[in-house]
């Protein structure tokens, strides 16, 4: 079933919507909160707890494509989650990650930095299209989708070091990317 069948179940207020996206992406939403969580519970929670937002916002949302909007939230919820399991503790795998691309942006505190924060988003979307696609799905799926460096170095078909290489530099280009266009650190 397509994207726009699944949103028109939505639409009608039926039940088999749910069905129709846990079938379509139920797998790749247990991944996403898998790779944050670490802990297959918190993970079928998250992405159930996904569902339930999605019930509640289309309509009047039209998500497109469904799969990022379904993921994001996700993604938003094992976040919130990991933070509440790990207050007084880390989870090495990522906050690694999150380390990782930290520095490459200001926190958003204040209204001037929440502005900033938005700049900063901007301008990471418009570098991430200057990347050839395979960069691009590393950088994406390292800190968006939190794949650790061997699931990203089996799926390029490269050494996990190469990954490692590739993400720093990566970074680095990132940096220099964010100072052009005025997005200060």
């Amino acid at each position: 079933m397509d994207d726009s069948q699944i949103i028109s179940l939505f639409l009608e207020r039926s039940e088999q919507a749910i069905t129709e996206l846990s079938n379509k992406y139920g797998a790749l939403c247990g991944r996403v909160a898998q790779n944050i969580l670490h802990n297959q519970r918190d993970a079928e929670e998250c992405v159930n707890e996904a569902y339930l937002a999605v019930w509640n916002t289309v309509p009047p949302r039209m998500p497109d494509p469904l799969s990022s909007y379904v993921c994001r939230i996700v993604r938003n919820l094992a976040v919130k989650q990991y933070h509440a399991n790990t207050a007084a503790k880390r989870n090495s795998q990522y906050d690694v990650a999150l380390d990782e691309v930290e520095a490459c942006f200001p926190s958003a505190r204040s209204v001037e930095q929440e502005a900033d924060a938005r700049q900063a988003a901007q301008a990471l979307n418009r570098f991430l299209a200057t990347l050839d696609r395979d960069s691009r799905v590393l950088f994406v799926r390292r800190y968006w989708y939190a794949a650790s460096t061997e699931e990203l170095a089996e799926l390029l078909h490269i050494s996990r070091h190469a990954v490692v290489i590739r993400l720093s530099r990566i970074r680095k280009k990132l940096k220099q990317y964010l100072y052009k266009e005025g997005v200060f650190l």
